[in-house]
């Protein structure tokens, strides 16, 4: 398990009033259908942030998978993506200990007090990378949201290694900056 991410479950009775499984069994009870609407409910019913609903519903309904399991089933057939993955994983953990990384079954959410980055393998041949930054114009590498919609407002498109370079770099940590 990523550290920040056990560090956030450690962390979660004080921080939220209840244990992943105390939270695992009062989703369980409620059955709710959508993710956004567990995520509501623990936020406005039970005053819980947003990082914490987030985690929290995540695991919930992934029981079965560990978060290493997420990931191999993304990069499943893709293989050749995880030095790509991984590379990023590196640096996103340089930023700072208050990032958790959520993986989820189809891409990995990045947050800090929300998510600023995303990362999903789109392709057998590319990770498409979703950013959060306010008020930063497209350009030919750094494009819109694209399929990400508004859970991003920009995306760069990733097929090897070497284009995490310092330029992607310094988008990340302007997103990770973005998100107090």
């Amino acid at each position: 398990m990523d550290q920040a991410l056990k560090t956030m479950i450690d962390n979660m009775p004080d921080k939220t009033g209840k244990s992943l499984e105390a939270w695992k069994k009062l989703l369980k009870a409620k059955n709710f259908a959508k993710h956004g609407e567990a995520v509501k409910y623990l936020k406005t019913e039970h005053g819980v942030t947003h990082g914490f609903a987030n985690t929290i519903v995540t695991l919930s309904k992934e029981d079965n998978l560990s978060t290493e399991g997420l990931v191999e089933g993304q990069y499943k057939g893709k293989e050749n993506l995880v030095p790509i993955y991984d590379a990023l994983i590196k640096f996103i953990k340089t930023l700072g200990s208050d990032v958790t990384i959520t993986p989820k079954k189809g891409s990995v959410s990045i947050i800090r007090k929300r998510q600023f980055v995303l990362i999903k393998p789109a392709t057998k041949t590319r990770i498409d990378l979703g950013f959060k930054l306010k008020d930063k114009p497209t350009n030919e590498r750094l494009g819109d949201s694209g399929p990400f919609g508004t859970m991003c407002t920009h995306r760069v498109m990733i097929s090897e290694v070497s284009e995490i370079d310092d330029e992607l770099r310094n988008w990340i940590q302007e997103a990770y900056s973005q998100s107090v």
